[in-house]
């Protein structure tokens, strides 16, 4: 008896081996959870928004009120440019979407130049100070 269960547990483990090595090696590298094509669509997205946060907020601290505003309050307007590059991803976005809020607000008449220029101020100094822990 137990010589016929040394040979069904080699006959099964042989049987094992025999399907592992027919099966193609390029089938089960194959199934991917995310297709490289759905990685490289997610890498270029997230390329385009930070570029777009960045454009944003450089235009945020590029405007002549804003160049006025920053002196005034001894900030560099250049050193805060210079920083804005250096905020990671979610800082980035967080900051960009504040003051394309404050943007609009300012535009559509609910803020005063007085308001814009505390937000802006305020935006350049967080800047300063994220990149100044990191």
């Amino acid at each position: 008896m137990a010589s016929f269960t040394n040979q069904f547990v080699r006959a099964l483990a042989a049987g094992m081996l025999a399907l592992v090595f027919v099966i193609p090696q390029d089938t089960l590298a194959q199934s991917h959870v995310v297709s490289p094509s759905e990685l490289q669509s997610a890498a270029v997205a997230s390329t385009q928004a930070r570029q777009h946060n960045l454009d944003t907020l450089q235009q945020f601290v590029s405007t002549p009120t804003a160049e006025k505003a920053l002196k005034s309050a001894h900030l560099d307007a250049q050193q805060v440019k210079n920083a804005v590059s250096q905020l990671n991803d979610q800082d980035l976005a967080q900051l960009a979407s504040r003051a394309h809020k404050a943007q609009s607000d300012f535009a559509a008449g609910r803020l005063s130049d007085r308001d814009l220029i505390i937000i802006l101020v305020c935006i350049a100094a967080l800047i300063l100070i994220i990149v100044a822990v990191r």
